[in-house]
């Protein structure tokens, strides 16, 4: 059996490094505790607050950004965090190498009807500043808090994930994961096509034709809402992970963050095989203008990621 500890010791990277990793995933073992019994304690409600976003925020983004906070605020090595919760971000007492910017808790929406949620995280040597590319990403990662809970970690060569124990150990159950370069599953909003641009919607039109179409398979479509379930349905089985541009999200730049959730998710899914972009251009190649940045995104099996871009490059 290879646990986390086993794994980190492993890895060509420095130790300031793996410590930064192992507090975010000690984080996650705290985080999915309270999760577990969260409805008998009554902590699924809103928390009366908005976050930076403008969106209503769950006492469990609360408490989870509290967590994460509490626990890197005890490494050393770290000096920066952004979260989504907070409206800036956080300079620690530490004098640390690294920052962490993370969304505590994604998919809270859906936390009222027990489905998966998480964390997702990334670390950046703080020298750097705020605004990086994806490509200066240290590492990368995301708890998924499902019938199992879940880590899975990237120092942005191979992508590999862990499974928390009934001892609150994480023990590897897959090294160096592979999306499947083609697959027939995909995950859209079905219900904001009326927004969508064109490529979007020749892209899905294809699949919706299926074996009668230009693709000749059948495809499926998946959407749990929570992008952490998707990415990681993705990862373990192929498909692709849509949230594209569209007429309502323009003036935002996107929907979802480029720090704290497309850039990790990025590198995960490009340090497993799969592609990145938001249409135009690699996600990690984006050059950061705030720290609470929106940007669409499209990831995952590295054909399908290429249909889409074909699509956008028609113009």
């Amino acid at each position: 059996m290879t646990t986390l500890s086993d794994w980190l010791a492993a890895q060509h990277v420095d130790d300031a490094l793996k410590s930064v990793v192992g507090t975010m995933a000690a984080a996650s073992v705290d985080i999915a505790a309270v999760l577990r019994t969260a409805p008998i304690s009554g902590q699924t409600g809103l928390a009366g607050q908005t976050n930076v976003q403008g969106e209503a925020q769950k006492e469990l983004d609360v408490v989870s950004n509290d967590i994460v906070l509490n626990h890197i605020r005890q490494n050393p090595q770290i000096s920066i965090l952004v979260s989504e919760e907070l409206d800036e971000e956080v300079h620690l007492e530490n004098q640390g190498r690294y920052m962490v910017a993370t969304d505590p808790l994604d998919g809270s929406s859906n936390l009222d009807v027990n489905v998966t949620v998480g964390t997702i995280f990334s670390v950046l040597e703080s020298a750097g500043g705020l605004l990086q590319q994806g490509t200066a990403q240290k590492a990368a990662g995301y708890a998924a808090y499902g019938p199992a809970t879940s880590l899975v970690l990237t120092f942005g060569t191979s992508t590999a994930v862990f499974t928390l124990d009934d001892a609150g150990v994480w023990v590897l159950t897959a090294d160096a994961v592979k999306v499947q370069p083609a697959s027939a599953e995909y995950a859209i909003n079905t219900a904001r096509e009326r927004f969508w641009d064109a490529a979007t919607r020749g892209y899905v039109a294809e699949n919706v034709a299926g074996e009668t179409g230009p693709t000749g398979k059948r495809h499926n479509m998946r959407w749990v809402g929570s992008m952490v379930a998707d990415i990681h349905r993705i990862l373990m089985r192929g498909g692709i992970f849509m949230y594209p541009l569209d007429s309502e999200t323009v003036s935002k730049g996107g929907r979802l963050r480029l720090l704290y959730e497309a850039n990790p998710m990025a590198l995960l899914i490009e340090a497993a095989g799969g592609k990145s972009t938001t249409g135009t251009q690699r996600i990690l190649d984006v050059v950061p203008t705030g720290i609470h940045q929106r940007v669409p995104v499209i990831l995952g099996s590295a054909e399908e990621v290429d249909r889409v871009e074909g699509w956008y490059a028609r113009g």
